[in-house]
């Protein structure tokens, strides 16, 4: 039995009836693609505030409730319990994987992870202090030019090797990255190595001498790409949907995600938490700084906190938190400064009015660059890690909107206040 909405005109007194979608769970959306036809107007959501921009099976969150679901699956769960290539996995294919599907898979990552030494050789073209992630979006669209052999987006299969492709190169694209900014030779993947293992020896790993793979670095930085790995219809993965809604090559599209999510009030957001503790500077100086936030002509904003979907605590902020302890104590840094900040920089907020009545809890970013800065990972890199995992769900949502029989160009309509028709002035006349 379908569900009608009535909207009617008071303008004109001509009535709509708008059919009410139901999804499995959460709110239900009103059907408006008839309502220019039908009544002659466009809608009007700046920031798609209140826009369900397609149908999805992928990720479901509840930012009431703290709720973030991968395929049904709660992330607390998988984070316990599974990996990151595992998730991966689930993101793109929609099931947990059997110990013979995954054994697949992460052999097909594996045997991926080396880059053409051609494409390699870019990376001479930036200046050493180029930004990293400039240089990765300019090597990810690049990849078009190597692999395209297997880019045609209506082949099935081409579609699951750019998928295996993509998820294995990158971490060896964002380590070259790295050792190009610090001017050291680029090291090769080996594939005896575990994902994020594997990642952490290209971007340490030197040599004229041994490199040893900490097992707690390798683990701390899997649960961060878990908790990264997609968040629903988020900025930089519905630029990955508009751009492969053109058809267009799927490196072009993850190229356009990564500068997305390189803007700071997207994947830039732990790198401001890092910025913001270190303008703090001590715990001493908590109070003058909340001060300025509160203050409306103050300037100042308290960064890692609140969420633009979570109006409660974010779930996987309750997750890294006991990642960072875990990671500072291994490596000597449990008295670290900057940790001891952030958590009376916590304590504080969460016990004010000011932040509690506006449902300001830490989010995700509160405590992964601390993390990664323990872990010898610079600011400018932050964001490329945040791409590293969610490209695992940029790809599963450019597979499911590609394979989409009903996919439309992405063509959003405006609210025009510009002047208007006027005839042009020969320019003596001006």
């Amino acid at each position: 039995m379908s569900t009608k909405f009535e909207l009617k005109n008071l303008a004109t007194g001509k009535t709509t009836q708008l059919d009410v979608m139901s999804g499995t769970i959460g709110p239900d959306v009103i059907d408006i693609s008839h309502l220019t036809r039908d009544q002659g107007v466009f809608t009007y959501d700046p920031g798609f505030m209140a826009t369900a921009s397609t149908e999805s099976k992928i990720t479901y969150i509840d930012g009431d409730a703290g709720v973030l679901l991968y395929r049904g699956y709660p992330v607390e769960q998988l984070a316990e319990k599974s990996s990151f290539l595992e998730v991966a996995n689930l993101l793109i294919y929609g099931t947990l994987p059997t110990k013979a599907q995954l054994d697949a898979f992460l052999n097909s990552i594996m045997r991926h992870t080396m880059v053409n030494e051609h494409l390699l050789r870019f990376f001479q073209g930036f200046h050493h202090n180029a930004h990293p992630m400039a240089m990765v979006s300019a090597v990810v669209a690049s990849m078009a030019a190597f692999y395209h052999d297997s880019t045609d987006i209506h082949d099935p299969r081409h579609r699951e090797i750019f998928a295996h492709r993509i998820i294995a190169k990158l971490p060896t694209i964002a380590a070259a990255a790295y050792k190009h900014s610090l001017g050291q030779p680029f090291v090769y993947p080996r594939n005896n190595l575990r994902y994020c293992a594997n990642m952490l020896n290209m971007f340490f790993a030197v040599p004229c001498e041994t490199y040893a793979i900490d097992p707690v670095a390798a683990e701390a930085l899997d649960l961060l790409f878990i908790l990264h790995a997609d968040h629903e219809q988020n900025a930089s993965t519905s630029t990955v949907r508009l751009a492969g809604s053109t058809g267009a090559n799927p490196y072009a599209a993850i190229s356009a995600g990564v500068s997305a999510l390189w803007g700071p009030a997207h994947g830039g957001a732990n790198e401001a938490v890092l910025d913001m503790l270190d303008g703090i500077g001590s715990a001493a100086n908590i109070d003058k700084f909340l001060a300025r936030v509160k203050d409306k002509d103050g300037g100042v904003r308290l960064m890692g906190f609140g969420h633009r979907v979570y109006k409660n605590f974010d779930p996987r902020a309750k997750i890294i938190r006991g990642m960072c302890y875990r990671v500072l104590e291994k490596l000597g840094k449990s008295n670290d400064p900057l940790l001891e900040l952030a958590v009376r920089l916590e304590e504080i907020a969460l016990k004010d009015e000011y932040f509690v009545s506006r449902k300001l809890y830490p989010n995700v970013d509160f405590y992964s660059g601390i993390i990664y800065s323990a872990l010898g990972i610079p600011p400018s890199m932050f964001t490329v890690m945040f791409a590293i995992a969610r490209t695992a769900g940029w790809v599963a949502h450019w597979q499911e909107m590609v394979s989409d029989p009903h996919k439309k160009i992405g063509r959003p309509r405006q609210l025009y206040t510009g002047p208007t028709q006027r005839d042009y002035q020969p320019i003596e006349k001006r």
